[in-house]
Parts: structure tokens; sequence; C-alpha cells
């Protein structure tokens, strides 16, 4: 199996691939053709950087073509993919880094302080080589040939947040590609010939599966907006472009419903969304004002997508839909979504680092998420069975931000949990004990907040800062987080 090969090199090089918008430059077409072309040239060049089979690339690009290319090429010749956000900091980076020991790294321009900064950390190990892009030299190389993979060679890297500790990495094998011709079918919709609009960040979960891999495996096309989020742009280029399949962040449908003026979609054929629940006005909003029923799905960075409401099918305001045709989904006793792995074409092959004779689909995935299911298998998330914060369908650690706040020389303690916000579901709110000398004030919860967004990602930052005279804690020394949600 490839997907280089058997995708990209498969299709009719006349069809449209791409439709890049870029932040710099005008729009351009991208068709198969080129694509399959330019991958080939991409893998050339990873191989004569010294990139082997198994080999770990790690991209810092936006939403444009370079990052779609080294994806496919790291496809082609079986090198491991580690796309990351932009948004990660210095310290984020220089954990991935430590983590996976990328050979190469394919970087934007734009990103080259945070990514010399990252390295400058680790500066005694391993150091990888870097391209830079936007550089034609990219794909100068001879193409490179496909290699013959199996389904559990490696793929791609995604790293998730855990309840404590680090971040994890995510490692899918090549079957987590053509796997995801399930969702792409039965969730997303997508048509052969339409214009496919996932509008998540190279380096989520979200958009290595949905930006280009699930439009391509129906014989669609892939927008890249290479943007920040704007409302009324979002609106515009649904419109300018003749988008036929809508994939949001709950968040992102809430903001444009409450920020814009949502008017009928001709174009528009499908609207989805993942990552959180989608509350009833939102729905409402949008269902109103274009006619058209945004469908819910539900997945984890380590099983992809389980659950979605079929194109067609009936579609229950609140619910997540029911489990994906052939996956084997229950409800525990405690009301836990619980997966059995053999049933799941995109589940991971294991987290990197983690003890080798682990395997994670040995035993039925206990998610960590509580639903309520009815009598007709439709599934309704209610809730963390841990401290995972979901805000804006970002996952966010508690112990990352906790870190970060510790390390201000006016903050003796801190503790984070999620606070209920109508725009992003929930937010994160840091409950901060001062050192002596720094008496709590708006302008010190301010600099708090800035220090945060400052050591890592800006979405982790605490939008709301309370502050206490000492941390609920049990006898053991945990903090009690649910006293401090109870107080929010």
């Amino acid at each position: 199996m490839n997907f280089a090969r058997d995708v990209v090199d498969a299709a009719d090089p006349g069809d449209l691939a791409l439709v890049e918008l870029p932040h710099d430059g005008p729009r351009r077409a991208w068709r198969f053709g080129e694509v399959a072309d330019r991958a080939a040239r991409v893998a050339g060049t990873l191989l004569a950087e010294g990139v082997t089979r198994g080999d770990v690339v790690m991209t810092l690009i936006g939403n444009r073509p370079e990052w779609v290319l080294t994806m496919v090429a790291c496809f082609r010749i079986g090198a491991v993919v580690l796309p990351c956000t932009e948004q990660l900091r210095a310290t984020d980076l220089r954990l991935r880094l430590d983590a996976t020991q990328p050979r190469l790294v394919v970087c934007d321009e734009r990103n080259r302080d945070v990514l010399d900064a990252a390295l400058a950390l680790g500066a005694d190990g391993p150091r990888p080589g870097v391209r830079w892009v936007p550089d034609p030299a990219l794909w100068a190389a001879d193409p490179a040939p496909a290699a013959e993979l199996g389904p559990r060679d490696g793929c791609l890297v995604t790293f998730t947040s855990g309840t404590s500790g680090e971040p994890k990495a995510v490692l899918h094998g090549q079957r987590y590609l053509a796997g995801q011709r399930l969702q792409a079918e039965h969730w997303l919709g997508a048509r052969p010939g339409e214009l496919v609009w996932c509008t998540a960040a190279s380096g989520w979960s979200t958009s290595a599966r949905n930006v280009f891999i699930a439009p391509w495996l129906c014989g669609a096309a892939a927008l890249l907006h290479d943007a920040r989020f704007d409302p009324h742009e979002r609106l515009s280029v649904l419109a300018e472009e003749g988008v036929a399949v809508l994939c949001m962040a709950p968040t992102e449908y809430r903001v444009i419903a409450a920020r814009a003026t949502l008017a009928p979609l001709p174009g528009v054929r499908e609207l989805v969304a993942a990552g959180e629940a989608l509350d009833a006005g939102a729905l409402r909003a949008w269902r109103d004002a274009t006619g058209l029923a945004i469908r819910d799905g539900y997945g984890q960075t380590e099983t992809g997508a389980l659950t979605g409401a079929p194109p067609g099918g009936e579609i229950r305001p609140g619910s997540m839909g029911r489990a994906l045709p052939g996956v084997a989904l229950h409800v525990s006793e405690d009301g836990e979504l619980v997966v059995e792995p053999a049933t799941v074409p995109t589940f991971f092959l294991g987290y990197l680092g983690a003890d080798p004779g682990e395997d994670p689909a040995a035993r039925p995935w206990r998610t960590g998420d509580r639903v309520d299911r009815d009598e007709d298998g439709f599934l309704v998330f209610r809730g963390r069975t841990d401290d995972l914060i979901i805000s804006s369908g970002y996952r966010i650690g508690p112990a990352e931000v906790e870190a970060a706040l510790r390390a201000h020389p006016a903050v003796g303690d801190a503790a984070v949990v999620a606070a209920p916000d109508p725009e992003r579901g929930s937010v994160v709110r840091a409950v901060v004990v001062v050192r002596e000398g720094h008496p709590p004030s708006d302008a010190l919860a301010r600099e708090l907040q800035e220090h945060v967004k400052a050591r890592t990602a800006p979405y982790k930052y605490p939008r709301v800062v309370d502050f206490a005279d000492a941390l609920p804690r049990t006898t053991s020394g945990k903090v009690r987080r649910a006293a401090l949600r109870g107080e929010g």
C-alpha cells in the first residue's frame, strides 16, 4: 500500500486537487498531475537530505501547498511525518523534537525565530537538518519511486495533551490513510469534483485527515486558506470559491453566528463539525439562515473518527451521531465511551516512548469521555472523565499551563480547570496562589496571561485568572479540581 501512489498518482492528472488562497499572493489552482510530480520530487529531496524509511520529518508550515507536498512526499517514501501547528512556542517544539528525534524539519520562513529558539534549547542533543519554504529548490530533485508499505509501517505522529504530565506522541500506521475512507464517505460526505474546506490549521489531527486526505479519497478537491480566522472572510470565501463541504470547529460556527450576518449559501451542500459539543443556539442560527443542519461527529487523536451523523441521515441536535459503520462502541456502567480497537481502521499503533510490549489495541479502548446513548444508538457528549480541557476544539492539558504559571516569579502555586464559555464551550481558568511580596491585582493577572502566551501556545493561556490564599487539596496532596470547578 502507498497513499501517494494509490490515490495521488492514480488520480486523473487534469482533475483539481488544491485551491490555494495564500496570505501574500494570488489564488492558484493545483491539478493532481502537478501535485503528484512535485510531491515525488520533494520525496527525492528528502532522500537527498538523508531521510530514510521510518525517519521522522517535522513540518512547521501553515495551510499552504508546501505542507501538503511534504506530507505526501513522506507518505511516498515511508517516512513518518510530524505536522506541527504554527501556534506552538519554542518549549512546545523542543518537547516534540526530543520525543521524535526528526531527521529533517521543513519550516516556513515566518517561523524561523521560534524554530531557532527551540533548536537552541537542546543545543547539546541531536540537531536535525532544516529546509526553509517557500523555496522552489524543495522540488528540484528527481522524482523518488513510491515504496511498498505495510499497514503497520509508521506514517504520522500527532501530539495530544495528557491529563497530567506532558503531551503524548501518537504514532499512526499507513493503514490510517486508507482507513480515512470510512469517515470520508459516511460522515464528511464529499462527492467527486466538489471542493472541500476543512479550516483546521496544519498540525492538528483533524487537519491531518480532513484537509486533503479524506477529500481526495472521495475524488474531491481541497481548499487551503492560509489566513487568520475572520468570521466575515469565512463567509466570503465560501461564496466566492463555491465550497460544497465545510468542516469547521464548533467554536468557529458559534463565533460566525454571533459576529457575522448569516445568509443562504447556495453552493454549500454539507456542514460538519467535530471536536466538542455544538450548542443548540448555533445549530439553530445556521439552520434558520442557510437551511443546512450541521452534522456532528466524534473521534480522538488516537482513534480517528468514531461517530458521525451521516449525509442525508437523521440529525438530532446535541448528538454526535451514531457509531460509523462497523465500529463497535459501548457505554460502560459509569457512562464512559469504550471502543473495540479491532473495528477501527484508523486506530493508532501506540505512544512513542511507551513500553514496546504495550499494545493499545490488545484491550478495549477507554476514551475518557462520558456520553449518553439512547435506544437508537445516538450519542451525546457529557464531559471528560479526567481533567482535560476542551476549548474551541483544542484539547489542553492543565499540567502544561500550570507549569508555565509556576515559572513566573510571582506564582507560588497554581491550578488550572475549565470554566464554561458561551462561544468557546470552555476556557482555561487559572487559580493562583501568589508569593509574598506580589499582591493580587488585575495588572498581575494580565501579566500572567502574557507570560503563559510567551511560554506555550497562545490558545492555552488562562482567559480567567483568579487568586486564592491556598488550593484545595486531598489528604495525599492532589489538587481537588472538582472543588475549583464548583467555585467557578
